[in-house]
């Protein structure tokens, strides 16, 4: 730096010292004076507040290299030495093919079906006449049975008869004919007192009346 520099640099610096120390003493006399809440008052409205950047130094400069140096090459460039690496082989992959039996269908067993019920058994046939439970008409009469009245006139002969059988088995009417009258009457008392059938059957199977017929033959030993 110069001597002309240095003067002007010293002179600034007396002027701003005079300038800082003029202004202490005005504002010390406006504190002093009363004047100060005026001024600061009036200088607080006309301030206007504002960002001020400050300007970044100015990067420094590499310093000049000296003159009586000599200029060294820069070192030759030597590639890397190459390195051989054994790389194994790559691994062989067998493949297996494996073969892959379909699976059977299941076997469905045969479902044996039930046989169908078998038919009820028809209804008897039904009866339409009746049926002795005593045996043959004939057999109903014995020898102690002749009529006394019958015996002492010498009376035979064969006695038919149509008989009303009732639902329960038994004679309920008699319709003689042939022989005396006494056989006729010994007939038909008898067989209402000792005949027995099994009724015939109307069409549901429910016993029912009807008639049957059969003959006696009277004769003296």
């Amino acid at each position: 730096m110069s001597y002309a520099q240095r003067k002007e640099i010293s002179g600034n610096r007396t002027v701003a010292i005079v300038l800082v120390v003029v202004i202490q003493f005005i504002i010390g006399y406006a504190i002093i004076t009363g004047l100060a809440y005026n001024v600061l008052k009036k200088a607080a409205t006309d301030l206007k507040t504002f960002n001020v950047e400050e300007q970044p130094p100015p990067p420094e400069q590499p310093p000049p290299p000296p003159k009586d140096m000599p200029k060294v090459p820069p070192p030759p460039m030597v590639p890397p030495p190459l390195v051989q690496t054994n790389t194994p082989p790559p691994p062989t992959i067998a493949v297996v093919q494996s073969t892959v039996v379909p699976p059977q269908p299941p076997i469905i067993a045969p479902v044996s079906q039930a046989a169908p019920p078998a038919p009820p058994p028809p209804p008897p046939p039904r009866q339409v006449q009746p049926k002795s439970l005593t045996g043959s008409l004939q057999g109903l009469y014995g020898s102690d049975d002749y009529p006394p009245s019958a015996a002492d006139n010498n009376e035979t002969g064969t006695v038919t008869v149509q008989l009303t059988v009732g639902p329960n088995g038994r004679v309920v009417a008699c319709n003689a004919s042939g022989g005396t009258s006494t056989l006729r009457d010994a007939t038909c008392r008898i067989a209402k007192a000792r005949a027995r059938y099994s009724p015939a059957q109307d069409a549901n199977g429910n016993p029912t009346t009807s008639t049957t017929s059969g003959s006696v033959t009277w004769r003296l030993e």
